[in-house]
């Protein structure tokens, strides 16, 4: 071969070479670039995945206390059950199988899959109570296991007063996150950053024992203290409660009882309700029977669902209805700041006023009131007189008093699932809505709307916001944040306020509130009965009775609302003015509102018992005789042994001491009558003739005439010892709307 050609060869040889040096370090380079550059970050991670594993650590929630700082809904702890299957053993697999299967009554066989796992962490039960933990120490213990099942702290949601505020409160779910409620609301806040617990993996994929894990820490939740009493939201329960059941109401109760200066809600209850302990249990027991009696299926799920969403509803913020009667005192405060109207304004009701042809409104009196002064009017709720004074308004001001009032947004309140309000706009305020309007109809507003519109005409006339939340705390009881208390706006004048809080006084004293009246609290209130217009097929109607006081400084407001009463009558005074009134009576002296006395109501009040146990007989009678009252004396003693009433306790004047001179007399009792539906002289006869005393309430201090007993504090059949003194509220049949 020629020389040439061979050094051509070889230069072919070194060219083909050297290109595939470059290509393959090119391709070796650009593999480079693309795994350390290009992938390197998801390389990296998935390598990270592959050696370490995560174990989610849940952070305690924050705490839920009321006002004096009581625990209203907490965090305590509970057990995750851990399996550490590259620990166990087949000498011992069937052992922890068998044991845990009956500690915590789950399957031996899906135990034993468990242990079989390549890993030396796997959870096979949550939310293990400290006793069933102390079970699977002790298991441990006697077995002599160290290795194989480990058990980690976790956290479970508590409601210590159980159904207390419940649909305020709301509840949480299986992974701890809030649902309903505050718990929803402020879930963020609550929930706090959960930890995690690595774990390193060898190469086969197990993890490694203890030596390879690294914890960080859960940061727990914020807590918050709220503006609601345990005390006031208990006695509002109990007392809306037995209303619900008095008044045979269908679709539930709700009440709101409101600091007027600052929003601060210090009570929301609605009936029924549910424990957020069982959230998902149907608290009403014939609604929940006739459910399970239902067949498995589509038809049963809904109706469940259905339950479950009606009895976590807060009928205080997610339902409108329309006023009626109460939102006179809107329209009125209105009319007096515009100056259409004073306190001595005379009006005329003739019973009716007519629109066109077809179109009466009638009053619900409907012979009409004849001359009324404005102020009358409020007190005898008169329809007619409100229609006129509409009328005085005029479209365009009644819209400017409602929009200023808050009605036509929301409150804001720190609840979820709020509901927006229903009305005319000022060009569809015709003569005939204009009137329906001005006397609370014809539109619809949420119970937190109305309360918080009372507050502005009793406060100085601010607008304040509703909030059920005071501050926020972190884990270390810091302040992260409290509500703001500054008024929105000013919405009338303090002269005005102070002038209808008068009126309101007037009406709770005298009027169609009088079944709210308590002697020495000076009650402003006005009632609502208001015809539910969706429902054609029947009528129906919400009673309701919205006041505050004290009238001349006022502090506390508070709204009563009954949705469908079906028991002997419907309207606000009978069906929500005694709830009212008896919520009232025992908040009012624990909050620290004093009593004032007028004279008149000095007159008919009670006196306090005085103390003679211990006394000879005479001297005892002689003590009770000075102090205005009547003895009675059981026994064949000389001393007396105890007394009813005790010492210090209110009694009326003019009672009845009942004094026990042995141990046996001590022990006589008598059965309280039923006091219901009387006069008041027929209920003291009653009284009388079984040997107890009678405290009243109500419209009998005002107005005696035609006053009848609703409620009786103790229950008729009740055994009591003679002496016992039995409250009683009256309502005037009357005074209704």
């Amino acid at each position: 071969m020629a020389k040439g050609t061979t050094v051509r060869m070889w230069h072919r040889t070194v060219l083909v070479l050297l290109l595939m040096i470059i290509v393959g370090f090119g391709a070796v380079i650009c593999s480079l670039i693309r795994l350390q550059i290009v992938d390197g970050e998801t390389l990296k991670m998935r390598a990270v995945d592959n050696q370490v594993k995560d174990t989610v650590l849940t952070a305690q929630r924050g705490t839920i206390y009321d006002r004096n700082r009581k625990v209203l809904a907490q965090s305590a702890t509970v057990w995750q059950v851990v399996l550490e299957p590259a620990y166990i053993t087949d000498k011992n697999r069937d052992l922890i199988a068998t044991g845990l299967s009956q500690i915590l009554n789950m399957d031996k066989n899906d135990i034993l899959k468990h242990t079989k796992k390549k890993t030396y962490y796997d959870v096979i039960k949550r939310k293990v109570e400290s006793d069933v933990k102390d079970k699977i120490v002790a298991f441990k213990n006697k077995n002599g296991i160290t290795n194989g099942i480990r058990l980690i702290e976790d956290y479970k949601r508590y409601y210590p007063y159980g159904t207390l505020a419940s649909t305020v409160l709301g509840f949480t779910g299986t992974d701890s996150q809030g649902l309903d409620g505050l718990e929803a609301e402020y879930d963020s806040e609550l929930t706090g950053v959960s930890g995690k617990l690595v774990t390193a993996k060898n190469a086969v994929g197990t993890d490694m024992q203890y030596d390879y894990e690294q914890e960080v820490p859960a940061q727990d939740g914020h807590s918050l203290v709220l503006t609601i009493d345990e005390v006031v939201q208990h006695i509002l329960e109990k007392n809306l409660e037995e209303g619900l059941i008095d008044n045979k109401v269908q679709n539930r109760g709700c009440a709101i009882i409101m600091n007027v200066n600052t929003g601060a809600i210090i009570a929301m209850s609605v009936k029924g309700d549910f424990d957020p302990n069982s959230p998902f249990a149907i608290a009403d027991k014939t609604e929940a029977a006739a459910i399970d009696k239902m067949p498995e299926g589509a038809a049963k799920t809904k109706a469940l669902q259905q339950a479950q969403q009606a009895q976590w509803r807060n009928k205080c913020v997610s339902d409108t209805y329309q006023p009626g009667s109460v939102f006179k005192m809107i329209t009125g405060s209105a009319a007096m700041e515009e100056g259409l109207v004073t306190e001595n304004t005379p009006f005329n009701c003739p019973g009716y006023i007519r629109f066109g042809p077809k179109q009466v409104v009638h009053d619900w009196k409907r012979s009409g009131f004849g001359h009324l002064t404005f102020a009358q009017g409020i007190c005898k709720s008169s329809n007619v007189v409100f229609m006129q004074v509409g009328a005085l308004l005029g479209p365009e001001r009644f819209y400017k008093y409602f929009d200023a009032f808050g009605f036509t947004t929301k409150t804001g309140v720190d609840l979820p699932g709020e509901s927006r309000s229903l009305y005319f706009i000022t060009n569809q305020l015709t003569p005939m809505n204009l009137a329906i309007s001005s006397f609370g109809q014809s539109f619809t507003i949420t119970p937190i709307q109305m309360i918080t519109g009372c507050a502005a005409v009793a406060n100085g006339g601010y607008l304040v916001r509703p909030h059920v939340v005071d501050r926020i705390l972190d884990s270390n009881g810091n302040i992260v944040k409290t509500a703001d208390t500054t008024p929105k706006r000013q919405v009338i004048s303090k002269d005005i306020s102070h002038r209808m809080s008068m009126i309101l006084q007037q009406d709770a004293t005298n009027g169609t509130a009088s079944s709210g009246y308590i002697p020495g609290y000076r009650i402003a209130g006005k009632t609502g009965t208001s015809e539910k217009q969706e429902i054609k097929t029947s009528k129906e109607y919400i009673a309701s009775y919205c006041g505050f006081a004290p009238a001349d400084d006022p502090k506390i407001a508070m709204l009563v609302f009954y949705d469908e009463p079906h028991g002997s009558s419907y309207y606000g005074s009978q069906v929500s003015g005694p709830v009212f009134l008896k919520t009232m009576t025992e908040i009012l002296p624990y909050l620290g509102v004093e009593p004032k006395y007028t004279q008149e109501e000095e007159k008919k009040l009670g006196t306090v018992t005085p103390s003679v146990a211990g006394q000879g007989i005479e001297a005892a009678k002689q003590k009770i005789f000075k102090a205005g009252l009547n003895s009675q004396i059981y026994g064949s003693g000389s001393t007396v042994v105890s007394q009813v009433p005790e010492s210090g306790k209110s009694i009326p004047k003019g009672g009845r001491v009942v004094l026990f001179t042995d141990q046996q007399s001590g022990k006589k009792t008598v059965t309280v009558p039923d006091l219901v539906g009387l006069s008041l002289a027929q209920a003291n006869e009653k009284a009388s003739a079984v040997g107890i005393n009678l405290s009243v309430t109500g419209a009998t201090l005002s107005n005696t005439a035609n006053a009848l007993s609703k409620l009786q504090d103790i229950s008729a059949g009740t055994k009591v010892p003679p002496g016992t003194v039995v409250t009683v509220s009256f309502i005037e049949p009357s005074a209704v709307e």
